[in-house]
């Protein structure tokens, strides 16, 4: 059987050009949703953090709803019509325009709802945008290294994060009066790291938009908007259909990781919610968890691929997964600040491998071929479920009227998705991406 050629391995100045952009996005999500400005729109900005958080969960919810809708036919149309750096761009740029917007939120239960609307914004166009991210990866890579650019990806997105937060500790969050005279006073220390952080991901994610390759379309564009959306549609279905006759353990691995993936995502965008309405949490105490929780992610990820080189993904995945559900349970029972931060680093520590051995997962059962469509499928249909971790949080608050009652919705979506991988068969269909790589 003939397959398509490899793809020819980028530049190692292209490669870290294509990585620049997750350590950028680090701004977005380690500041904007988990550690900074999303606790203190709950804490500060709201009437009352349980009010606050459950208001937080369900926009969040509401944009993983537009998420599902949308994102599966804006990852088709980039991908048929080649403009993968074009919609990245584009996304891009939306998402630190609601960064910049975030400066007027004050701090006042009035503005609570302008701030959710634009992070709920923001999160729709990172996800569209990172469906963009995830294709280019693809044009940079060979099927023999594509785990090891991720994993470089993947890293630096942490390191990012650790470098932002700590500059916004020290010039901003610690002193009385930080960077642009930013103090308390009308919420204005927050603001400013909104705007700081834009400026952080413009910067970064230039780079990438010069240098990577551009592709030509794989169809013809239809430029009707209506057609154009309805097609990129039906080529999805028939690409499911064609999935469930053909690779239907491939199918059922997307199933399992869109909703594990989804509760990792959670465990990141209310740590920080609850470290500050639970627990107490000055916003330099959150900054220095943030800081912490990127580098146990980080850690954990890089002894991981020791074991999921050896042992294989999968016992990797269940793992982590089983260690955060022990792990997690202690946060729903105790309000003692010290059983936050061990569980907060344990749950931390076992997200990076978990997140790093799923895409490997993929690399290694993807044929040379199929590797576009299948990374931007694992794209979108990660997002595709992006409500139910937010909807379960809130909805658990919601029922039992407190804020650590939000962890038990988490803990079930992660129960849920545990139980649709263990099933999975690991083994990789002739002509796999790993199969290539073991030819001679």
């Amino acid at each position: 059987m003939q397959t398509n050629p490899r793809p020819a391995a980028g530049s190692r100045s292209r490669i870290l050009s294509w990585a620049l952009w997750d350590w950028g996005s680090a701004s977005f999500n380690a500041v904007i949703i988990t550690f900074v400005f999303a606790p203190y729109l709950t804490k500060s900005v709201a009437a009352t953090e349980e009010a606050g958080s459950s208001a937080l969960g369900w926009s969040t919810a509401a944009a993983g709803l537009i998420i599902a809708l949308v994102a599966p036919a804006a990852g088709t149309r980039a991908d048929s019509g080649g403009r993968h750096k074009l919609w990245l761009g584009v996304h891009t740029g939306i998402v630190i325009l609601t960064m910049f917007g975030l400066f007027f939120v004050r701090d006042s239960p009035e503005y609570l709802w302008l701030g959710l609307l634009l992070i709920a914004m923001g999160s729709v166009f990172f996800e569209f945008a990172e469906v963009s991210y995830n294709g280019l990866m693809v044009r940079i890579t060979r099927p023999d290294n594509v785990g090891k650019v991720s994993g470089f990806g993947w890293g630096m997105g942490y390191a990012g994060g650790l470098v932002l937060l700590v500059l916004l500790l020290v010039l901003v969050i610690s002193p009385e009066v930080g960077l642009f005279g930013a103090g308390d006073e009308g919420g204005m220390r927050f603001r400013v790291v909104a705007v700081l952080s834009a400026v952080w991901f413009a910067i970064f994610a230039l780079p990438v938009l010069f240098t990577a390759p551009s592709a030509k379309a794989a169809t013809p564009s239809d430029g009707h908007p209506i057609r154009a959306f309805v097609s990129d549609y039906a080529a999805l279905v028939r690409r499911l259909v064609r999935m469930w006759k053909e690779e239907h353990q491939t199918l059922r691995f997307f199933i399992a990781s869109a909703v594990f993936r989804d509760g990792l995502a959670a465990i990141f965008a209310f740590a920080g919610v609850l470290a500050a309405g639970s627990y107490g949490f000055s916003a330099s105490q959150i900054i220095v968890l943030g800081v912490a929780a990127n580098v146990a992610a980080g850690t954990g990820a890089m002894i991981a691929g020791y074991f999921d080189d050896r042992l294989g993904p999968k016992p990797v995945i269940i793992a982590g997964l089983i260690i955060i559900l022990l792990g997690g349970m202690p946060i729903l029972f105790s309000g003692n600040p010290t059983v936050f931060w061990v569980c907060a680093l344990v749950l931390s520590f076992c997200v990076g491998p978990v997140q790093a051995s799923s895409r490997s997962f993929l690399a290694r059962i993807t044929p040379p071929e199929r590797a576009g469509e299948n990374f931007g499928l694992y794209a979108t249909t990660g997002r595709a479920v992006s409500f139910l971790g937010p909807a379960m949080f809130a909805l658990s608050i919601t029922i039992f009227g407190f804020q650590r009652a939000g962890v038990l919705g988490i803990l079930l979506v992660l129960l849920v998705g545990l139980f649709l991988i263990v099933p999975v068969k690991p083994d990789a269909p002739r002509h796999s991406m790993q199969a290539q790589v073991e030819e001679p």
